[in-house]
């Protein structure tokens, strides 16, 4: 009987979990909604454009959720929408250095290294998102990403005071995309308790290192690159 009853508990609590979490990410959905964009032309141009951090390679083949976001933070240069790129990510130990690996990209491809800026302490989207405020001093700005992803980083933004919107980049479709969806659910159920139960802080707050303003007012158009 004492299992049984608490077999019975165990479901119950296993529901409203399950329901919570769905409110959870309808929420984000539908408050994130108006602040984001698809296509690069439609955008409204802002100073910097944020560039959250993934791994370049899975398994050593190519990740497209990193390729997509290269692809759109170049474009939106090139379009004029942005005048200085932030990469954010991780920087775990020597040989993972998700900043740096994309600003070797973007160099590639014809960004040049004064208009873009590193942020080695980007380790979850919590950091990313606050550290642009209050290490870089942006707080009016485009993040570049997934569109799922941007919904959990502009809720990060709105709760901080920030003025974001973001790039919907593409993201792979079928059992991949599906695994990564799911995992979305629960990393939006830990946000809201990182911002509303533990008041969580980016793990290296500082030191400032403002991006000079000449920067984001550069006159001269970049277009054609």
């Amino acid at each position: 009987m004492k299992l049984l009853f608490f077999l019975r508990i165990s479901v119950v609590f296993l529901i409203l979990f399950a329901s919570s979490a769905l409110l959870v990410d309808r929420w984000f959905t539908s408050q994130a909604s108006s602040r984001i964009f698809e296509d690069t032309a439609d955008i409204p141009a802002r100073s910097v454009g944020l560039v959250l951090g993934t791994s370049k390679y899975i398994a050593k083949s190519l990740n497209p959720y990193y390729q997509y976001r290269m692809n759109a933070a170049q474009n939106l240069y090139q379009l004029g929408k942005v005048n200085v790129l932030l990469l954010s990510g991780d920087n775990a130990h020597r040989s993972y250095n998700e900043p740096w690996t994309m600003k070797r990209d973007l160099l590639k491809a014809g960004i040049p290294d004064q208009n873009i800026v590193l942020d080695y302490a980007g380790f979850r989207t919590l950091d990313s998102v606050v550290r642009a405020k209050s290490v870089f001093d942006a707080d009016h700005f485009v993040i570049i990403t997934q569109r799922f992803h941007c919904e959990r980083a502009l809720f990060i933004a709105k709760q901080n005071n920030i003025d974001a919107i973001c790039l919907a980049v593409p993201e792979p479709k079928g059992a991949a995309g599906m695994k990564i969806r799911v995992r979305e659910v629960f990393a939006r159920v830990k946000a809201v308790i990182d911002i509303y139960v533990l008041d969580m802080q980016p793990k290296f707050p500082g030191p400032k290192e403002p991006i000079l303003q000449q920067r984001l007012e550069q006159d001269a158009p970049h277009s054609s690159l």
